[in-house]
């Protein structure tokens, strides 16, 4: 079987990271790098692959069978609505857009042409996300009542010498968080409500540094979420999981659910259970569930892979990175108004 050829927008961090994982694949080969700067002429050089300053450079050489938008946010339209009009799959880093009507403009548009449209959630592709999705449905929890998330790390004031890090859309509820509710919506269901408090006390900025989040899902489970970039503390999925050698391994956990047969730890996938009589009283101990771990970046260029030889369906689609978008949105608007936020459904 022949590689599927992708071409990476976009040079920065997270692009260079696509990059150097379709380089190590042997399902998919780098047909092209674009971005604009010297950088990205430079990534394509080390890698061996055409460099080209903009998408519509590229087409006069090169046509991909798939693109990876890794651009700055405000991009990410534009720049799937021109994959879009040509036909071209593309797998577009989280969050899909900026705002909620760029996004839904972009999702309709591919869902019209019948285009595959991806989001960069790829915390989803890790297995212990499946195992952990496969504990649930199975009902050896019980009836999940309640989620408990921590996303507490902090930033140096060197990561905001950067200047769109101190305006709106650069705090941690935006470019963190996004991912913890992608992952909730995968655990717990469809969020129904939102309630949410922010804070920017420590450091002044125009956007967040702290927040306090109550959801409520579809399904009667209630969610509780706290999320800082000011705090040194190791409950946070990138110290907690190691899947990303950027940052320290803990043995800690971040998300905790709880239901009335058992209640679940990640991501070591305990499963915390009483023998026999549920109680209070009685010994409590945790049985860790095995799963056999992978690179979630690695599998991420699979799928997008499979998908576009039209194989399998998107596991996070355009219309997911979509619904989690809104529900960013609602925690947002809660915490500008101070009331509740009801998501339609």
């Amino acid at each position: 079987m022949e590689p599927v050829k992708l071409a990476v927008m976009g040079a920065g961090l997270i692009g260079k990271r696509h990059i150097e994982h379709i380089a190590a694949s042997t399902e998919a080969k780098l047909a092209a790098v674009v971005d604009p700067s010297p950088v990205g002429q430079d990534v394509a050089q080390a890698h061996g692959a055409p460099w080209f300053p903009s998408f519509a450079a590229m087409l006069d050489k090169v046509r991909p069978d798939g693109v990876i938008i890794a651009t700055p946010n405000q991009l990410h339209v534009e720049n799937g609505l021109d994959a879009v009009a040509i036909g071209i799959p593309a797998l577009v880093e989280k969050p899909i857009a900026d705002d909620l009507a760029g996004a839904t403009r972009l999702v309709e548009a591919a869902e019209k042409a019948g285009v595959p449209l991806l989001v960069g959630h790829h915390r989803r592709h890790n297995p212990m996300m499946a195992k952990a999705q496969e504990i649930i449905q199975s009902g050896r929890l019980g009836t999940v009542l309640t989620v408990q998330v921590t996303c507490w790390f902090f930033k140096p004031d060197d990561y905001f010498d950067v200047s769109w890090r101190r305006e709106k859309g650069g705090g941690p509820i935006f470019i963190n968080l996004i991912h913890d509710i992608n992952n909730l919506q995968a655990l717990c269901g469809e969020v129904a409500s939102v309630q949410a408090l922010e804070s920017n006390a420590v450091r002044g900025f125009a956007v967040e540094d702290t927040a306090g989040i109550l959801l409520r899902f579809v399904n009667g489970v209630i969610g509780t979420v706290s999320v800082s970039d000011t705090v040194v503390a190791p409950w946070n999925w990138e110290m907690t999981v190691g899947d990303n050698p950027a940052y320290p391994h803990t043995t800690e956990s971040c998300y905790l659910i709880g239901g009335t047969h058992g209640s679940l730890s990640l991501p070591h996938l305990d499963v915390w259970h009483n023998r026999e009589k549920r109680s209070w009283w009685e010994p409590i101990e945790p049985a860790r569930v095995p799963y056999e771990a992978a690179d979630p970046l690695t599998r991420q260029i699979r799928q997008f892979c499979r998908v576009i030889r039209g194989e399998e369906p998107p596991l996070v689609s355009g219309r997911e990175g979509l619904n989690t978008l809104k529900v960013i949105e609602a925690v947002k608007e809660s915490a500008r108004t101070g009331q509740m936020v009801r998501l339609a459904p």
